[in-house]
């Protein structure tokens, strides 16, 4: 028996139907798709976040164990950072003349190695409008508080020595429970920025006052969120946001932007020395 040669075609009724449950398909797959994404940042986030803990220690081994300095000369000529370098205050900071650029396989790859994927698109829009001055930094922030100066405890205050050199390896009590780098970001005027230090619970000059928080709970989603954090001994792990404030100098929410702090203890105790 030999067939008539001619193909029913689609009608537009089952061509409809079709592109209803690809339709349905993809909305049911798309949550999948976009965690499976922000997990994949999450990783690549972590690795960079490691690589800047380490090049921190290996800085420490060349420098007479002291860690590299977070901001000297902040409240003269301010023209540094740990990430980066500029040569007239209100300057870009160029991440190729950061300390721990040597230590980041070069400067050709540590801009790439200190961006977080998932802030990245922030970076893009502060730099854009030309107020992405500390974008070096790359989403991240830096313990300055008490790794990066070199502090000495006077009754029971924390006071500045000097903020040329950063505090030395050995007079960190337990390296794996001091942060070092994290997540960072701030509360602009309107919107997010960066920021390259990350503030402790509590001043350490003045004891019972807190800064703005700047650990940026950004991966994940709302209460789920997490912050890769590095820490003194070299791990990295992802911890999840404890407490938060509003803070001083905002009208923007810290909280509600996942802006806060890790631990169970409300003090300095992630943060210090002791």
């Amino acid at each position: 028996m030999t067939g008539t040669g001619r193909h029913r075609g689609m009608t537009l009724v089952e061509l409809l139907s079709v592109v209803g449950i690809v339709s349905v398909l993809l909305g049911l797959l798309a949550p999948s798709l976009a965690g499976a994404r922000e997990a994949a940042r999450g990783v690549a986030c972590a690795s960079n976040v490691r690589q800047i803990t380490l090049a921190n220690l290996y800085y420490a081994r060349d420098h007479d164990g002291r860690f590299v300095a977070g901001a000297p000369g902040i409240a003269t000529d301010n023209l540094e950072r740990w990430h980066g370098a500029r040569d007239a205050a209100g300057e870009a900071f160029d991440p190729a003349r950061g300390a721990l650029t040597p230590y980041l396989a070069g400067s050709g790859a540590s801009e790439t190695l200190r961006a977080c994927p998932t802030f990245a698109g922030t970076l893009e829009e502060l730099a854009e409008a030309g107020q992405g001055f500390e974008a070096g930094a790359g989403g991240y922030g830096y313990n300055n508080a008490f790794v990066g100066v070199d502090r000495v405890r006077v009754a029971g205050v924390w006071q500045v020595r000097t903020d040329a050199v950063g505090a030395r390896s050995s007079r960190v009590a337990a390296p794996a429970r001091t942060i070092v780098f994290a997540d960072s970001a701030f509360t602009g005027r309107d919107r997010l920025i960066e920021y390259s230090f990350l503030e402790p619970r509590f001043w350490p000059e003045s004891p019972g006052y807190r800064p703005d928080p700047s650990m940026h709970f950004r991966h994940g989603a709302g209460e789920d969120g997490r912050a890769n954090v590095g820490w003194l001994d070299g791990h990295v792990s992802g911890e999840a946001m404890t407490w938060s404030w509003a803070g001083w100098s905002s009208r923007l929410d810290a909280g509600s932007l996942g802006l806060g702090w890790t631990g169970e203890t409300d003090d300095n105790a992630l943060f210090d020395l002791d």
